[in-house]
């Protein structure tokens, strides 16, 4: 009895003492998505190119996190509050100072969700790049957080989708 204790201690001991590997949650730029069809403009993860190269396939395609990739951070001549001027620069290649407050952008004529419409609400505007999934989108977005730009996933829910190629 004594020495069953003992052993369940020991294995205890052995499997508390494990390394164990917290990975972030990564979200799949479709469903469809995988190995034998990888989906074009999805940047590559260590992980997938390891299973492409494993079952002889070229190098797999990246899967965005929802942090996403930082593209840069605060344009000079932004505001604090950047997220519309840096969408009009994206867009428009300069500052149009009338665009650095994000509701100015619900003045554009409403417009079906496509690459290059803007995503606005009152307080953020983001740039639509190319649909994942659902309503998640590849989105170029200024002031995304920490002072950032970045290129990552978002839900489009809650935002109302302009043409910013239409007359305001």
């Amino acid at each position: 009895m004594r020495f069953a204790a003992l052993g369940a201690a020991a294995l205890a001991l052995v499997c508390l003492s494990l390394p164990a590997e917290a990975r972030p949650r990564q979200i799949v730029a479709h469903p469809d998505c995988n190995v034998t069809m990888p989906c074009e403009g999805v940047a590559p993860s260590p992980r997938g190119e390891q299973i492409a190269r494993a079952v002889g396939f070229g190098v797999a395609q990246k899967v965005y996190t929802p942090r996403g990739e930082v593209i840069g951070g605060r344009p000079a001549g932004c505001p604090h509050r950047f997220c519309g001027c840096g969408a009009s620069l994206h867009l428009f290649g300069k500052i149009i100072p009338r665009l650095n407050l994000a509701a100015n952008w619900l003045r554009f004529p409403r417009a079906a969700p496509a690459p290059n419409m803007a995503a606005a609400r009152r307080g953020h505007v983001m740039v639509l790049k190319r649909h994942l999934h659902g309503s998640v989108w590849l989105v170029h977005d200024s002031n995304s957080g920490g002072g950032k730009t970045r290129l990552h996933a978002r839900s489009i829910a809650g935002f109302v989708i302009v043409d910013p190629s239409g007359a305001v």
